[in-house]
């Protein structure tokens, strides 16, 4: 099929595909660290990347026939996608509550931004920090605040022993310890 055909959407629909799910009603709750980094995201494609780009297609569009023109065509492409990431960005960072776990270091309870390490029946460990949805990473071993264990251990302490509804049916979980990061110095 000629691609003059095809149709390549672009609307807004799109970015909703992509957003983690976010139970209604709820804030966006990131880290102050996560919302940095979002927020650096969303600078750097406004303030950088786009503009190189609108340049390239700029160029391009000179040069005669687009419809052959690879510049041109990967650069209309490329201008989408961050036009999309903007949008997805902008969404985000508007619903976005930053919240600072280093206000409970020294507690016990495990609140949003805890490290908790827990161990199951079989004695086997494991530690997670629970972070916000989109910033969350399961290889460094970070779970959103929505996820299934972060929602049975929030609120728990150190010694409790919970129950986790896992695909293997029901586990006994306990925690065994829960760290948060040190309040950091006051800048002068």
């Amino acid at each position: 099929m000629n691609k003059a055909f095809t149709k390549e959407s672009d609307s807004e629909d799109d970015d909703e595909l992509a957003l983690p799910a976010l139970p209604l009603g709820t804030r966006n709750y990131m880290t102050p660290e996560g919302y940095a980094r979002l927020r650096g995201e969303f600078m750097s494609l406004l303030d950088e990347e786009r503009p190189k780009i609108v340049e390239i297609v700029s160029w391009a569009a000179k040069n005669g026939d687009r419809s052959e023109n690879g510049d041109y065509l990967y650069g209309k492409k490329r201008l989408r996608e961050i036009d999309r990431r903007l949008r997805f960005l902008t969404k985000r960072l508007d619903i976005a509550e930053v919240a600072d776990p280093s206000l409970h270091h020294g507690s016990d309870q495990i609140f949003f931004g805890a490290t908790v390490t827990y161990a199951n029946a079989k004695g086997e460990e494991r530690t997670i920090t629970i972070k916000g949805i989109d910033e969350s990473d399961s290889l460094a071993g970070e779970v959103s605040w929505v996820s299934p264990i972060a929602r049975v251990l929030l609120k728990a302490r150190e010694g409790d022993e919970l129950q986790l509804m896992t695909p293997g049916g029901l586990e006994q979980i306990e925690v065994i310890e829960v760290r948060y990061p040190a309040p950091k110095a006051p800048s002068n």
